[in-house]
Parts: C-alpha cells; sequence; structure tokens
C-alpha cells in the first residue's frame, strides 16, 4: 500500500536527520568533533500513464537518505597549557598507528604520554611521526612512534671547541698580562675553567698561555700551552705562532682558523680534553682585537655540556617534538607526522574520533605540516566541536515537522483505510 509506505520512508528518513542532530548537538564539547547534516533524496518513480500531450505521468515512492555530508572545517582553537595538547590550524590529520599495519587519522590532539614516554591518542593509539637521530629528524625514514625520553638522563659532551670574543688593550706597556676565562667540559661532564693569559711583549704582539688549574690534574701539574698572537697596525690579529710556527690566520690554503689544545691526566678520570680553540667568528673574521680600550672578555662560546635530566618537552609549529633538560640543552627527538585526504566524505567514522581510509576516500598522503597543503600546529591548544547550536536547533525544529508530517499522512490514511472498510461492511 502505497499511502502507507511512502510517509513511512519519511517517518525512517526523518528519524535518520533527528538521529544525526541529536548526536552533534551531544558532542558539542567533544574534542575536534565534526558536525553532519543528513540529505534526502526522493525514490524511484512509477508511470501510471501519459497526459493527453504524451507527457508521462509518474507517481514517486517516497525518500530516503542521499548523504550524511561532514563539515570537516576547522573548529575553534582554545589554549590549555597542556604540552600534550596539539591542534591542527587548518587542513590534516594526526596519523596514528591502528597496530593492525594500518593507520587510522584524529583531528583530536589531546594525547597523553604513557610511562614509558610514548605520546598517544585519547583511545591508547600510538601517535605517528618522523625519527630524530642526535637531534636530526630525518623525514625520509618510515614513521614511528613519538616517544619523549621522560625520566632519562641526557649523556655529557665533551668540549670539543671553544672560542673567546675578547678585546687586549693596544696602550698597555710590555709585561701587562691580562687572564680570560672560559667554561668547558669533558667526557664524564666535569666542568673545567680554561684560563688564557695574553701577555703584551711588544708593540703588536702578545703571548698567549692556556692551561687548567694544578688540581684538575691527577699528577697535580699543569702545564700550560703557549704561543703568540700577533696584529696588524689596525688591531686586527694577523697571525699565530705555535710551536715555533707562524701561521696566518684565515681560511685560505695554509692558514689557521683555530688553535689545537690537549689536556691529559684529568684527576677525574676522565678521557683526554682534545679542543680547538677557535680564533675567528661566524663571519671569518678574528674573535680577539687589538685597540686602546680597556682588556676584557665580552662572550665565550664552546660546544660541550654535562649530563642533564629530562624536564620537559614541546611541539612546534611544523611538529618537530623538542625536549629540554636540565642541563639547559635542546634536542629534536621527532617529528609530527600530518595526512592529507583528498575526499574527506569518505571517511569511515570509527568512533573517539578516528577515522580511517576506503576506496571512497582514497589512500592519505603523509607529510609535515606546513607543506604539501597541510596546515601548521598549535602546541598547548585543542581545536573544538565545529557544531553551530543555533543552525542545529533550526534543524531540529525543521525535522520535527517533517516527522510530525510523515505521521498525520500515515493516520490520515488509516482513517480513510477505515472508512473505506466500513463501506464494505
Amino acid at each position: 500500500m502505497a499511502s502507507f509506505s511512502i510517509p513511512l520512508t519519511g517517518l525512517n528518513a526523518d528519524s535518520t536527520a533527528l538521529n544525526t542532530i541529536a548526536n552533534n548537538l551531544t558532542n558539542m564539547s567533544t574534542t575536534a568533533y565534526k558536525a553532519q547534516t543528513t540529505q534526502f533524496a526522493d525514490l524511484f518513480y512509477q508511470q501510471i500513464g501519459s497526459a493527453g500531450s504524451g507527457d508521462p505521468i509518474q507517481v514517486g515512492a517516497g525518500v530516503k537518505v542521499a548523504t550524511n555530508e561532514t563539515d570537516f572545517s576547522r573548529g575553534p582553537i582554545s589554549s590549555t597549557g597542556t604540552d600534550t595538547d596539539v591542534a591542527i590550524d587548518g587542513n590534516g590529520f594526526f596519523v596514528m598507528d591502528s597496530g593492525n599495519g594500518a593507520y587510522e587519522y584524529t583531528r583530536a590532539g589531546n594525547f597523553s604520554l604513557t610511562s614509558t614516554g610514548s605520546l598517544v591518542s585519547a583511545n591508547g593509539l600510538n601517535v605517528m611521526g618522523y625519527p630524530a637521530v642526535n637531534g636530526v629528524v630525518n623525514t625520509n625514514a618510515a614513521l614511528t612512534g613519538i616517544t619523549i625520553p621522560v625520566g632519562q638522563v641526557q649523556q655529557p659532551q665533551a668540549t670539543t671547541s671553544f672560542s673567546m670574543t675578547a678585546n687586549l688593550n693596544a696602550a698597555a706597556t710590555t709585561g701587562t698580562a691580562f687572564p680570560g676565562q672560559a667554561t668547558i667540559y669533558d667526557s664524564l661532564g666535569e666542568p673545567h675553567v680554561v684560563t688564557v693569559t695574553y701577555t703584551q711583549t711588544a708593540a703588536n704582539t702578545w703571548d698567549y698561555s692556556a692551561a687548567l688549574p694544578a688540581s684538575d690534574f691527577s699528577a697535580g701539574v699543569s702545564t700550560p700551552i703557549t704561543g703568540t698572537l700577533s696584529f696588524d697596525s689596525s688591531g686586527k690579529l694577523t697571525s699565530v705562532t705555535t710551536s715555533g710556527v707562524t701561521s696566518t690566520v684565515g681560511t685560505g690554503a695554509g692558514d689557521v682558523s683555530s688553535i689545537p689544545l690537549s689536556f691529559t691526566g684529568l684527576s677525574d678520570g676522565a678521557a683526554d680534553l682534545n679542543l680547538n680553540w677557535n680564533l675567528l667568528g661566524s663571519s671569518n673574521t678574528p674573535t680577539i682585537g687589538q685597540v686602546d680600550a680597556t682588556s676584557a672578555v665580552s662572550s665565550t662560546n664552546q660546544d660541550g655540556y654535562a649530563a642533564g635530566q629530562y624536564q620537559t618537552f614541546t611541539i612546534g609549529s611544523d611538529g618537530t617534538v623538542t625536549v629540554t633538560y636540565s642541563n639547559g640543552q635542546e634536542q629534536n627527538v621527532g617529528q609530527l607526522a600530518l595526512a592529507n585526504i583528498s575526499n574527506e566524505q569518505g571517511l569511515k567514522k570509527l568512533g573517539n574520533g578516528d577515522y580511517a581510509t576506503s576506496l571512497a576516500s582514497g589512500t592519505a598522503s603523509i607529510g609535515i605540516s606546513g607543506s604539501a597543503g597541510l596546515a601548521t600546529l598549535q602546541d598547548g591548544a585543542l581545536e573544538g566541536s565545529n557544531v553551530n547550536i543555533s543552525q542545529e536547533f533550526s534543524d531540529l525544529i525543521v525535522a520535527q515537522r517533517a516527522f510530525e508530517a510523515s505521521s498525520k499522512a500515515v493516520t490520515t490514511f488509516d482513517s480513510v483505510t477505515q472508512e473505506t472498510i466500513n463501506m464494505i461492511r
């Protein structure tokens, strides 16, 4: 009976619309939830005749749910201040390991850390990214789970080079000595203070003597490393003399840019300290000069550090995960991967804010944020639901009225049927 079946299709379709609206409203506070909208389409038609002009007379069979479209526009981003929270400010999905050899995808960045430091999603899936070796991220490597070295100790690094930016007073008298100091580290992370004593021996000429305190050596004796620095009439360092050999300071063939220093027999049992005293700065200009001004060291730099305890981590706008240690060192431990889906409407919804690709969606294109159409990330923040409550209430009224209309059609036809039966009786 078409008069029954047609409004029943309306009741079924309107029920789906009401369910969709109810699901949207109940997920208004769900992290990165994407609102859905139910769209209808008419069913097939039956031709029951034709008009005098030959136009077909067709009767419809009702309505069906054509699509349940998802609005993948970005929801509002709110700061949380939590290290493990991260929001995608635009296009893209986080990549997660489903555990069965396939990836799942989500917009919800309310991550957390396991006891072993693994970064996981709200339902415990490993968040995937590119690995880092010695602080250098390799975006050509296979994806791996992001792991934070929680509770771990960063091993110390012995100093291999140091520099000293200083001025030696050109007006100083012969025999004037000026000490400059820099802190360096041995292989055990123990700090040592190397003192470079500059002594003027003639105009534009200074001897140097680099040494550690005698107490730093197991033999209790410190043997300085000596040489001579020469300057031109403009106060620029031009040459250095070590072991009786004079070399031009520069980067050309046969030039020197550093002075090798070696300290052996350290009292703490560390490996011998072999390092270079760099004489040139980043622009390849000498860091030690001589002008008529007070002798002073303005800065020192070196590449060693003591052991450090893990403290915290941050996620950069490009997804780079950087760990900070108690020794002040920072190190990259990975970079979050993002996925680009060509047909987002074709994604299969898995619940928990997770999606899986399908034949309709196509395979995911995986890369890093800020490239290939992928958005940047915001650390310490979460994307909220994009449900528009005003629109949902408006749609709710329309769906309610449509359901009531279909219900009225059923009851009306029921009354007509009863009248027909009564006529026969």
